[in-house]
């Protein structure tokens, strides 16, 4: 599977990338937003590539090795944004699961094809989907399914799932595919994949996506230099809410930032058609004055 960077030509507009400046891809994935930053910057600048998969940061390397920029590989999560850095002159979020992770049935990602049920973007974590799924009691997964999927069939599919579990354990994702698909009712099966959902919902506690996501951005305008921008590209509307209240949050606390996008940036219907994981993306950006 090709890896297609969403809201890439929006998301470089408003970095407004200096030849000379410090920029920082916080979610360097398969390296297609970084390519295009560091075919921008000049010998004298800086592209610092973090990310919490080790396996994309591998990715990373291969696809920035001809370029002139000083480039820099953290295998980190960007929670830990000020520590690897004490200074940006931008810094892009895409909180879009990489293709790589997908199309790799081993990572446990995909609900059409099959493969163990791990969905740990670090593999140095040690919580898997394996464990939530076959472990957790009927109230935690009702929290997650329900929250983090905003699944409205979350309790036909969490008592499925203990059913099914009592008798023997879930191992693959194919398998716990099936089950929700066996889960919800008829008419659903003809509109998205029943499964898409709750694969979401065990992937952000898994990974707890969610949870850092707010002090990150805090901690990212942190190291902010003057006229520096914060792109955040989301996916869904759990992770645009936390952008909105955490760049509100920023504003209120220190002036001297601001809101570029009063409201949120969607890409044109021609990427749409073209890429279609781009059709719920949205486009965040906070500047310091």
């Amino acid at each position: 599977m090709k890896h297609i960077p969403v809201l890439l030509k929006e998301s470089i507009d408003n970095l407004k990338i200096k030849p000379d400046g410090i920029y920082v891809d916080s979610t360097v994935g398969c390296g297609g937003h970084a390519e295009v930053i560091a075919s921008k910057l000049s010998r004298q600048g800086k592209l610092i590539c973090v990310d919490r998969d080790e396996i994309a940061i591998k990715e990373a390397k291969k696809k920035l090795v001809n370029f002139n920029c000083e480039i820099y590989f953290f295998h980190d999560n960007f929670y830990n944004i000020s520590n690897i850095c004490c200074c940006a002159d931008g810094i892009l979020f895409d909180l879009g699961i990489c293709s790589l992770q997908i199309s790799d049935c081993n990572r446990g990602f995909s609900y059409i094809n099959d493969g163990p049920l791990d969905m740990r973007m670090d593999k140095r974590d040690r919580v898997t989907a394996f464990e939530i799924i076959n472990n957790f009691p009927e109230k935690a997964l009702n929290k997650i399914i329900k929250e983090y999927g905003e699944e409205r069939f979350y309790k036909l599919i969490v008592k499925k799932i203990l059913d099914y579990r009592s008798k023997k354990k879930i191992e693959s994702t194919l398998e716990f595919a099936d089950i929700i698909k066996n889960a919800v009712p008829k008419k659903i099966l003809y509109k998205s994949n029943p499964a898409k959902k709750t694969f979401q919902a065990i992937r952000i506690f898994v990974n707890y996506e969610l949870s850092i996501l707010e002090e990150s951005i805090i901690k990212s305008s942190s190291i902010l230099n003057n006229q520096g921008k914060i792109c955040v590209i989301t996916f869904h509307s759990l992770e645009d809410r936390i952008i909105k209240h955490s760049f509100k949050k920023i504003c209120l606390d220190d002036k001297n930032f601001d809101i570029v996008t009063k409201k949120a940036i969607y890409p044109c219907l021609e990427e749409i058609n073209s890429n279609s994981r781009s059709h719920s993306a949205k486009l965040r950006v906070l500047e310091k004055k």
